[in-house]
């Protein structure tokens, strides 16, 4: 970073893009001509979905210090912006979050992390903006259709309870609420919501809509004074830093609400650069949101680290922060939102863009990039950022001496995949805490009775909802060993846009694994056409856990059980019912299976058809209430 203290704002930067071959191009940043928009900060989105699942399970001091470089001011990614998943009980890409509503007449402002998440950030960042959407719905708001917007009051009163949970339980005040689904709008719904805020007291909640794509929003708003006057922000999704006319003729603040997608190695901090200073320079977009905030997930699901930072081993304390981290901070900790763009940005004539942004109070802050070597789409980016070509090593975030101005002038000479910053602000720093520990793989041994009586989080530690809710359940009609156990919630399919399963089932552990013992003490609660499951080797999740292979043992509360290498195809034999407890264990041990029930031997000896390695699993036949207790893996 080059810190300038003093900077007129008539200034002429000149620099070269090559190493051997200095090419002088001029540009000037001026305030005469006027200001451009404000801007309105960057963020990180936690969700779409459970991408925050494993960050919760950190021990201290190691999580702390991941929300600290995520979070707190002039330390790391100092983010302006924290969005939200509205848990909708559903898989909406890495996995499920739990609905503060499973059913109608039920409501729990405790379930997930997300609240906590929202509260560690406030804690760090009093004036960080906070915004939440659905991506989904538990399945009575659509009564039986997979689509929400059919009965809009109803979908409406739902959001605005969780608005309304965040204060009153957390004391969270939500500053945006996003409208999103991926085939259309629904304008009734939207003007529907805006009087739902304004009559519950949350005239202050304002509405992002599509937060989708420019269109067909934005010629609505044109032609729909009421729709107009019921949405602050057109938000759209991975945009390719371009708008639309329509979009720029509503004069409503424009957002980049979900961006960058990207892995997070140095190739992904140099498309991360591109996109922040590009979303403005080519789409007046003011303000942009990362998904994800941490890849804190297992990475063997879709989308691997595609978040600013990495922190997917709780069970070592390992994390790495990553070069997005230290691009965001290049715009975060010398701008705020309010401060106002300069009209005069633009791009470098050789490849490359820059944007100045003013408080207004004699402070400037301008922003390069010359990601030459990165092309649009912004997910096929090809080369790093900021490379030390001595030492053949990236380096991110460093102070560099003030620069000295001649007469409103100075001159700057640039390498190509490079950030600069140059600053009137003197407080940024680079945040730095020890090494954390050695990443290592999840443990082979692994062991989880879920006694908790007042556990933190409604999750169980490293169990990843795929399809349905797994929660700590108090079982007060047992006076046995099963008193605190793991729940499967969610008694319909949700309303969804990804491709949730017809099962249930919460993944676990290495997905290397190939040869292990997974045992479980399970309950049906359904009685005639109630299952349940453990399994080994399963090999898929996220958005394509429908089609998850892998050795599957099922057993029905008709007495039959079923073993098989898929998740939805089965065959049939019989010596289980509901409402009591039973132990499968399931061994798995090259191209053989065995099964025994309560101790029992119950098969052998089965031939496995399906992957050589993948995670550990539990789940059920159907959206069914249904318990897990003594969950243990042994794996070689």
């Amino acid at each position: 970073v080059r810190m300038i203290y003093k900077l007129a704002f008539a200034i002429a930067l000149c620099f070269s893009l090559c190493f051997d071959l200095c090419i002088a191009e001029s540009y000037v940043l001026d305030d005469k001509v006027g200001l451009g928009r404000t801007f309105d900060g960057i963020g990180g989105l936690s969700g779409g979905g459970a991408t925050s699942r494993l960050l919760v399970n950190y021990a201290e001091p190691y999580r702390s210090q991941i929300l600290d470089y995520l979070f707190k001011p002039n330390f790391g990614a100092s983010l302006h912006i924290l969005k939200v998943e509205i848990g909708g009980d559903a898989q909406t890409t890495d996995g499920t979050e739990p609905s503060h509503m499973h059913y109608e007449n039920d409501e729990n402002f405790f379930r997930g992390y997300e609240w906590w998440l929202m509260r560690e950030a406030k804690k760090r960042n009093p004036n960080i903006t906070l915004v939440g959407l659905p991506w989904a719905f538990p399945g009575w708001v659509g009564h039986g259709k997979n689509w929400p917007y059919d009965f809009p009051d109803i979908t409406a009163s739902y959001v605005v309870s969780w608005i309304i949970g965040a204060k009153q339980y957390h004391d969270l005040n939500i500053d945006y609420v996003g409208i999103w689904n991926e085939r259309n709008f629904d304008s009734k719904y939207i003007k529907l919501l805006r009087y739902t805020l304004d009559k519950s007291g949350l005239e202050r909640v304002r509405i992002i809509a599509s937060d989708n794509l420019w269109q067909p929003i934005t010629y609505s708003v044109c032609v729909d004074q009421e729709l107009a006057e019921a949405v602050d922000v057109i938000g759209a999704h991975y945009p390719g830093t371009t708008t639309v006319i329509e979009a720029l003729k509503t004069q409503k603040k424009l957002w980049s609400s979900e961006d960058y997608s990207t892995f997070n190695d140095e190739v992904g901090g140099g498309c991360w650069a591109r996109i922040l200073n590009q979303n403005y320079v080519n789409g007046l977009m003011t303000a942009t949101i990362s998904w994800n905030l941490v890849a804190s997930y297992y990475e063997d699901l879709p989308f691997g680290r595609d978040g600013l930072m990495t922190a997917e081993e709780p069970w070592t304390g390992n994390y790495v922060v990553e070069s997005p981290i230290w691009i965001t901070a290049h715009t975060t900790q010398f701008s705020q939102p309010g401060w106002t763009y300069l009209q005069t940005v633009g791009h470098l004539v050789h490849g490359g863009s820059y944007v100045a942004l003013t408080d207004s109070k004699g402070n400037l802050t301008v922003v390069i990039e010359t990601m030459v070597s990165i092309y649009l789409p912004v997910h096929y980016a090809l080369h790093s950022s900021l490379f030390d070509f001595k030492t053949k090593k990236p380096f991110f975030f460093k102070k560099l001496s003030p620069l000295k101005i001649s007469d409103g002038s100075f001159t700057l000479s640039l390498d190509v995949d490079e950030v600069y910053t140059l600053t009137t602000i003197s407080t940024g720093q680079k945040g730095t805490y020890p090494d954390p520990p050695t990443s290592g793989p999840f443990p082979k041994v692994y062991f989880d009775d879920f006694n908790v009586a007042n556990p933190s989080f409604s999750e169980a530690p490293d169990f990843a909802d795929q399809t349905g809710v797994f929660e700590y359940y108090i079982n007060l009609t047992d006076p046995g060993p099963h008193v605190f156990t793991l729940r499967q919630v969610v008694t319909q399919m949700p309303v969804t846009w990804a491709t949730d399963a017809d099962q249930t089932i919460s993944v676990i552990g290495d997905y290397k694994w190939q040869n292990l013992t997974v045992t479980c003490d399970v309950f049906m609660e359904t009685v005639k056409t109630g299952g349940v499951f453990i399994a080994a080797r399963v090999d898929k999740g996220g958005q394509s856990v429908r089609s998850a292979k892998g050795v599957f043992f099922w057993v029905f509360a008709d007495g039959s059980y079923k073993v098989t290498n898929d998740l939805g195809q089965y065959f049939n034999h019989r010596h289980t019912q509901a409402y009591g407890w039973h132990t499968l264990t399931l061994t798995v041990e090259g191209d053989y299976a065995t099964g025994l029930l309560n101790g029992y031997p119950l098969w052998k000896d089965a031939v496995v058809l399906g992957p050589k390695n993948g995670w550990a699993a539990i789940g059920t036949h159907s959206f069914e209430l249904a318990q897990f207790d003594n969950f243990a893996v042994e794996a070689k």
